[in-house]
């Protein structure tokens, strides 16, 4: 008689040229991610050759009961590490049925900046540092903390080894083979400052593909606490007082920043963030006032500053980039729970248009 784990792993394509595609969107919070699944007639590899589909929006809070219909358009295609096989996971956008985005929609936005033949011609890069706190289920403690109490302080858990430091490297370590298996350009992963919690950084990706790249990233992060029982957080400041908060930094270059006389260009282009620090600090997530408060490795949330190797700045600028006078820069700002979305786009918005 067949196990569970034996029908789990069935091979498909031994048996039909069917394939089944989970379909993956950002609900109505911003943050909460959702799927389904249809099967599909063979493989495919061009998001335009998915068929579009629909959901109900009034159970996500994202249309009314009287008119729930959302219509759902794939965007990118990545292999699906958990059903394996020519299974592919399918990040898709929300339209209604008269195809107008709908408000929560903020990859079209981020598309439109992207499609612009100025930033295009900067191909723009982008590497981003997503720190995330894995949780215990029942209790939302972080994972490795006494139940109700503390560990010893901070110190000895960043990048930490041994059963007393580390605490969740089997969820980190399957989510970085499974994001690896899935096309996604995942770069390393670390354990943080605080304990219980890791980072994974995504990039070099160029334009939309790093929103695309990081979210799925996240979902793929979900399933994986889901199978092993522990939840992850997002939230900027998990635990107030003297511990680390998370962010998404957003390391960034264009090619003008890339070839020789950059660092220049570089420098004018932090310059137009400082201008648009305001703005930016709006878009870059919820609750980033708790996070940002000038200790621990942030700049006060209501100063803009930049430095050469200086964590405790807005934007950091690395000595390679100083001493070969080209590079990339980091904007520290980014909480995260940041729309990777937004943030990316933003950036170039603002550095290659020159919003005001």
């Amino acid at each position: 008689m067949a196990l569970l784990s034996d029908l789990i792993n069935l091979n498909l394509s031994e048996s039909t040229e069917k394939i089944i595609a989970e379909y993956v969107w950002i609900g109505g919070s911003g943050m909460d991610l959702r799927s389904k699944a249809r099967t599909i007639s063979g493989t495919v590899e061009d998001p335009s050759k998915l068929p579009k589909w629909n959901y109900d929006g009034s159970s996500t809070g994202q249309a009314p009961g009287e008119d729930s219909e959302v219509i759902l358009y794939p965007q990118a295609i990545f292999k699906d590490p958990f059903r394996r096989g020519n299974n592919i996971l399918v990040m898709c956008d929300a339209y209604t049925p008269a195809g107008e985005s709908i408000p929560t929609n903020k990859r079209q936005s981020a598309a439109k900046i992207f499609s612009n033949s100025e930033v295009q011609a900067e191909e723009p890069w982008y590497g981003i540092e997503q720190e995330y706190t894995l949780l215990q289920k029942d209790v939302k403690w972080p994972l490795g903390w006494p139940t109700g109490g503390y560990p010893g302080p901070q110190g000895p858990y960043y990048c930490g080894i041994g059963a007393d430091k580390a605490f969740g490297r089997h969820v980190v370590d399957a989510h970085y083979k499974a994001c690896l298996y899935a096309g996604i350009n995942i770069s390393g992963i670390n354990g943080e400052v605080m304990p219980g919690q890791w980072e994974f950084q995504v990039g070099p990706s160029v334009g939309i593909s790093a929103g695309d790249e990081v979210w799925m990233a996240r979902y793929i992060l979900e399933r994986i606490a889901e199978i092993a029982g522990v939840v992850v957080s997002f939230d900027p400041k998990p635990i107030k007082g003297d511990w680390n908060g998370a962010g998404a930094h957003t390391n960034y270059s264009t090619k003008s920043m890339r070839k020789e006389g950059g660092y220049e260009v570089i420098k004018k282009a932090i310059e137009k963030l400082g201008l648009r620090h305001k703005e930016h600090i709006a878009a870059y997530g919820e609750g980033n006032e708790r996070r940002l408060t000038g200790k621990h490795e942030t700049a006060d949330i209501m100063t803009f500053k930049w430095g050469v190797a200086n964590r405790g700045a807005s934007v950091r600028v690395g000595r390679d980039t100083e001493r070969e006078g080209k590079g990339y820069f980091e904007d520290r700002r980014p909480a995260s729970n940041m729309d990777p979305y937004v943030v990316t786009s933003m950036i170039a918005e603002t550095t290659i248009l020159g919003k005001p």
